[in-house]
């Protein structure tokens, strides 16, 4: 029994995300929130944690990976592993702290550099902390239109409310979806192509 319920969940969809952003913005808080139902206020991890959940997503029974990034993004080697590893990310930072919206224009060079992929790379810009509107240091309108110039989604969260926490987990995985659905298409378009050359190669030759 075992076996087999190991074997059903290996044979899952595995989508793989990562959290990503300056240091306070509520990386963790989010991911905590998403994973167990449960606001943590101050929550600094020391070195990068990984997470993993079976969800529904649109009827179908997937699993989620998701890697909550630390301190470690300061040393370029390890966080350009992790960003290799991503299949898409939530590139978070806090409307009350314009320096961190600031700061994920490099995150995302980072992630464009690493990745080094033509097509579009799954991402998310999210702006946490909505609950603390009276402090917001970043408009709505600002990081849209910064949202808008990347051509992906902007999303306000609060880690503390839950506002749109499942949502752009949910919002990010059916992107990172879309984008193996095509590829695996592409892939299997080109192995076909493959065939119909060879066989013609070989009535050629006979």
């Amino acid at each position: 029994m075992a076996a087999n319920k190991s074997k059903s969940q290996s044979s899952l969809a595995l989508h793989k995300v990562i959290m990503v952003g300056s240091g306070g913005v509520g990386k963790s808080a989010l991911t905590l929130q998403f994973m167990y139902d449960e606001f943590v206020e101050d929550y600094e991890p020391t070195k990068a944690d990984s997470y993993r959940k079976k969800v529904v997503l649109d009827g179908e029974e997937v699993q989620i990976d998701i890697l909550d990034t630390a301190g470690q993004e300061d040393y370029a080697a390890i966080r350009d592993n992790y960003f290799r590893s991503g299949e898409g990310f939530l590139l978070v930072f806090s409307i009350t702290e314009p320096e961190s919206f600031s700061a994920s224009s490099d995150f995302r060079e980072q992630i464009l550099r690493v990745k080094a992929e033509d097509d579009k790379i799954p991402l998310l810009l999210v702006g946490n902390k909505s609950d603390l509107e009276d402090r917001r240091q970043v408009s709505a309108d600002e990081a849209r239109t910064k949202a808008d110039e990347w051509s992906v989604q902007y999303v306000e969260t609060s880690a503390k409310t839950r506002a749109n926490v499942d949502k752009v987990f949910f919002d990010l995985m059916r992107e990172v979806r879309t984008k193996k659905m095509s590829e695996n298409k592409e892939r299997n378009g080109k192995k076909s192509g493959k065939k119909k050359k060879s066989l013609k190669e070989r009535c050629t030759l006979l």
